[in-house]
């Protein structure tokens, strides 16, 4: 599930830094200031067997803001999307959203209209097409093609080779460490878009928004839907669109 909030602000744009850069701190301060635990918990150890951060975002969206070439243009009622595919994050997170007036972006005021409970689909055939809002990242081995390893840095984009072996590899894991269906599969990329570098705390990450579908138990589907795709979700990477 995920939280659809309503905004408002008389900022003209968001240096692309601020983008995705602050989402990942904002999500972790509301939710400290109701489940400070759980809040130190995923920062600090991870959660499931594979440690990760289960929650993921979408940068603020100004439907109405005039584009213009090199911008990120914000402009009057918008909205921030966060979610989870752990309940006990989402109600922290909407119970402190509802007190608060005014949400700090980077700097950015962005003033709180409403928070709306978005539920994910239902996926009961087992099956369900996935588009993101942002670009997935992946890492994958840094081998050449002789099985030498020439870096750790090795990101990919749908088009490389090793790129659906290491994505689908990535939905098993966000499944295990939920507990839940790991028998998930990717069965076609069908759309990739253009390779993008998104800033974030800790530097930037390349990758491409994609639409892919997907196959497997409805409740591991619906907690992909809440998570998001690929790696570095925290950081607003690989935000699937409601």
């Amino acid at each position: 599930m995920r939280l659809r909030v309503a905004v408002c602000t008389r900022a003209r744009e968001l240096d692309w830094r601020d983008v995705l850069g602050p989402g990942r701190g904002v999500c972790y301060d509301l939710l400290r200031q109701v489940e400070p635990e759980v809040a130190g918990r995923i920062h600090d150890e991870g959660w499931g067997r594979h440690r990760m951060a289960p929650f993921g975002f979408g940068p603020p969206t100004f439907p109405r803001a005039t584009r213009a070439p090199g911008r990120y243009a914000v402009d009057g009622p918008g909205y921030v999307e966060i979610g989870s595919p752990l309940r006990v994050l989402v109600e922290a997170w909407a119970k402190v959203l509802l007190e608060t007036p005014v949400l700090d972006w980077g700097g950015t005021a962005l003033r709180v209209e409403a928070v709306d409970l978005v539920e994910s689909p239902s996926f009961e055939s087992g099956r369900g097409r996935f588009r993101t809002a942002t670009p997935v990242v992946m890492k994958g081995s840094g081998r050449g093609p002789d099985g030498v390893r020439t870096t750790r840095q090795a990101f990919l984009v749908p088009s490389d080779v090793e790129w659906p072996g290491y994505f689908a590899q990535s939905l098993r894991r966000k499944a295990e460490s939920l507990g839940l269906d790991a028998d998930v599969a990717l069965e076609a990329i069908t759309w990739v878009g253009p390779r993008r570098s998104m800033a974030t705390a800790k530097g930037h990450k390349p990758g491409a928004a994609v639409e892919v579908d997907l196959s497997g138990a409805p409740e591991t589907l619906r907690a992909l839907w809440s998570w998001g795709l690929g790696q570095a979700t925290s950081a607003g990477f690989g935000w699937v669109v409601a």
